[in-house]
This record gives C-alpha cells, sequence and structure tokens, in this order.
C-alpha cells in the first residue's frame, strides 16, 4: 500500500452537505485530532493523539474529516499554513515514519485540508473574508458569495524507458547520488499523456511515447496528488534542463535493483515516495 493511502474514514459527504446534520454530530462523542500548528500529536502507543471538541479554542474553524466507526472526527484550522516542501522540514517526516499507515492517511488528508483553510482566508476574486462552509470542504466569500474548494494540484511522475534502462535524475540542490524519476504538474488544458510528454521534453530533451498510468498517491506537501506512469522513448540523447535538473542518466536494470536494495550506484526514493513503488514495479516486469 502506498503511503498516505488507506483511510478509515468514512468522508460522509452527506453530513457535511447538511449543517442541521452536522452539527448533530458536533456532541461529547465527537473527536478532535490533536495537531501542534500542522505537526502531528503522536502517543505513547505510536497512535495520532485525539481530543473532544471541547480541546478547541473558542474561535477555531472546525474541518469535519468524517466518521470513524459513527463518531465524528475534526481538525481545527491552524493560524499559518504551510506550502514549503517536505524536505524543508526534516523532523516532520521522523514523526510521521512512526504512524501505522491508517493513521499516516488520516493524518495526510487532515494535513492538507486544514493548510488550505489557513492559506485561503481571503476570497481570490474581490479579496474579501472568507468563511468556512460545508463541514470544512467550502469557504464563501463574505463580501462577493463567490464559493472556493480545497485544491489537490496533479503531477506527473514517470518512469522513461529505453532498451532496458531507466531515465533517473537528480534535481538541483539534492544531495550528491540521490536520484528519482523526472516529475511535474500538469497544466491547464493538458491530459496526463500530454503533461508526461512535455515535462520530459522540457527536463531531459527526450521524447515519448505510448504513455500507461500505474498508480498514483496523495502527496499532502501542500496538497498533491502524483501520478504515476510510464513511457518509452526512441532515443536517449540528453538535453538536461540545467535550471531544474542537476543530473539526468539512463540506469540499467541491475543498478536500479542494487539502488533498491540501499546498494549503489545511486540512493534511491524512499519506501513512502511513489517513485520508489514504481521502481518496483518496472523491475518487477
Amino acid at each position: 500500500m502506498l503511503s498516505f493511502t488507506g483511510s478509515r474514514l468514512d468522508r460522509a459527504d452527506h453530513v457535511r452537505a447538511d449543517p442541521e446534520r452536522l452539527a448533530g454530530y458536533m456532541n461529547w462523542k465527537a473527536r478532535l485530532l490533536a495537531l501542534d500548528g500542522l505537526m502531528p500529536s503522536i502517543g505513547d502507543d505510536g497512535r495520532l493523539v485525539w481530543g473532544t471538541l471541547a480541546d478547541a479554542a473558542e474561535d477555531a474553524e472546525l474541518v469535519f474529516l468524517g466518521l470513524d466507526e459513527g463518531k465524528a472526527c475534526f481538525a481545527s484550522v491552524p493560524p499559518r499554513g504551510d506550502a514549503s516542501p517536505r524536505m524543508a522540514n526534516p523532523a516532520l517526516w521522523s514523526l510521521m515514519a512512526t504512524l501505522q499507515p491508517d493513521d499516516l492517511a488520516l493524518y495526510g488528508g487532515a494535513r492538507s485540508i486544514v493548510d488550505w483553510h489557513a492559506r485561503h482566508r481571503f476570497c481570490a476574486q474581490c479579496g474579501g473574508d472568507t468563511k468556512i462552509a460545508k463541514g470544512g470542504w467550502q469557504r464563501d466569500c463574505t463580501a462577493c458569495g463567490a464559493s472556493h474548494f480545497p485544491r489537490t494540484d496533479p503531477v506527473t511522475i514517470m518512469l522513461v524507458e529505453h532498451e532496458g534502462r531507466l531515465m533517473l535524475g537528480r534535481g538541483l540542490g539534492w544531495p550528491e547520488g540521490r536520484f528519482s524519476a523526472l516529475a511535474g504538474f500538469v497544466e491547464p488544458g493538458e491530459s496526463i499523456e500530454e503533461g508526461v510528454a512535455r515535462e520530459v521534453l522540457e527536463e531531459s530533451g527526450v521524447r515519448v511515447r505510448d504513455v500507461s498510468y500505474i498508480a498514483s498517491q496523495p502527496w499532502p506537501f501542500p496538497s498533491q496528488l502524483m501520478i504515476g506512469c510510464h513511457a518509452y522513448a526512441d532515443d536517449d540523447a540528453l538535453s538536461i534542463d540545467e535550471t531544474e535538473m542537476a543530473e539526468i542518466i539512463w540506469f540499467t536494470r541491475e543498478e536500479v535493483t542494487a539502488a533498491l536494495k540501499g546498494e549503489k550506484p545511486f540512493v534511491s526514493p524512499p519506501p513512502h515516495a511513489i517513485a520508489h513503488h514504481l521502481m518496483q514495479w518496472w523491475i518487477s516486469r
């Protein structure tokens, strides 16, 4: 199972869309996810810490996360959001690495949505104040009435293959020796296949064909959906975009296999990243 997938919560849209019904769930049985800003709180048992709605600040904005065995689960919107990449906060991943998969999925979803609220308190249309709506899955402008919804940004992450070798890259600022699949945001007006082809061409100068979908992963830093793909290249000649990439190299199946085992010639993506799973998929074909 990919990290951040497999949440045990029922999102219960029928509840969050009905203010009266949602209010009925805001009782002594309801649970509040304990967060320190956007950081998870983890108990001695290694699980996420939960409190009650009485633990929330009097003026807190509460987001309805869903139902867990009939109990409503909420999280408070923090004062500030955080759009920095996951690598900028190594302490965060150290904490998340201790979580069970279902807790990690729950935390990832909660983090994404409360972070979005913290960074979208003003209307993009008129600049007016916005207020929480639909249990936290919407914000409405108090001035012009425009509705705003939590965003998920699609990102293609792709394995490019040529004659049994795999294209992997090292981004600018990455540690020496660390390589991963190329990736980039899907732009307006693009299909996933077109996004894959454009990003690979821009970053490596290589044209690809026969793009296929492999798997996807939500990535809450802050709100991406990683769309894992595979494609073939007819040529292996590289023309690297040095404004984004430090290196791009074609690796053999044997080299990729060794890296996934923690051996040289390069440092592979960690197991929580979809790139790791894509590479495992490739060598097992």
